[in-house]
Parts: structure tokens; sequence; C-alpha cells
């Protein structure tokens, strides 16, 4: 019997790393409106750590930021505006 020697080899497939989302020069904070936007459904929601793709410590602080933001309504809390398409 010719067996090879790895009978299971995982495919080499190239995959592009995705790029961090908060790159290490960014400040988090409420002011930095394009930065808190990114990390807001079309609803208003805070969008998970998992969908962000950040590390704890940056959504804790992307979290204060947007609440900060909302209080001083730079952002807003809902955003019920239903699009009617015709």
């Amino acid at each position: 019997m010719n067996k090879s020697k790895r009978p299971f080899t995982k495919s080499k497939r190239s995959f592009r790393r995705r790029l961090p989302p908060i790159q290490s020069g960014d400040r988090i904070d409420y002011r930095n409106m394009r930065l808190i936007s990114r990390f807001i459904s079309e609803q208003g929601k805070i969008l998970s750590r998992r969908v962000n793709r950040v590390t704890l410590k940056q959504q804790r602080l992307i979290t204060i930021a947007i609440k900060q933001a909302r209080i001083l309504s730079l952002l807003p809390f809902l955003n019920n505006q239903k699009q009617f398409e015709r």
C-alpha cells in the first residue's frame, strides 16, 4: 500500500487580514464623530464588540464616548425615521 505521510493536509488558502477599525493614533472621545459614527447601527444602537472587531478596552471607551455624545445632543438616542421608497 502506498500511503502518503500526510493524508489530511490543510489547503493553503490565502486570506487578507482585516485592518483594525481603530488606528493607533485615533483618540476615542465624544468629539471624534467621524470615528464614533462607525460603531453605531442605522437605528442608532451601539454595535457589539464582535461586529466591531475591537478589543474589550476599546469597546468600553467607544460606549462611554457614544453615551457622552448622546447626552450632549451630538448623537440621537434613537433613529426611528422610516425610509419610504415610492
